[in-house]
């Protein structure tokens, strides 16, 4: 149920999006090595793990398309990220001015 309550969001964050496919996978490669007798069961069987993959791989587009910054090219995302840590580092050096003011004023 956690995946419907993320598609019906705008923005989804990358912890959210499920791609865990591997145990479809292995319930895909389990169904092709049983033995079993009737071969239309196991086909049914395989067509609906694929299928299920499908559904879950397509899912997981839709999601990260809806994360933020995606529409930025990698180049975008560095400058973007540059200019944050600059503001971060302006931002630090002003708190510590203005701790070092606070303590000689007491």
């Amino acid at each position: 149920m956690k995946s419907v309550a993320i598609m019906s969001s705008q923005v989804v964050s990358a912890e959210d999006i499920d791609v865990d496919f591997l145990p479809i996978i292995y319930q895909y490669l389990r169904c092709l090595e049983k033995e079993q007798t009737d071969l239309s069961r196991v086909s049914q069987e395989s067509s609906q793990k694929v299928l299920e993959l499908q559904r879950k791989i397509q899912t997981a587009r839709e999601q990260v398309c809806k994360l933020p910054g995606v529409e930025y090219s990698k180049e975008e995302q560095l400058k973007h990220l540059e200019a944050l840590r600059k503001q971060l580092l302006l931002k630090k050096r002003l708190l510590l001015k203005y701790k070092s003011k606070s303590e000689t004023q007491h």
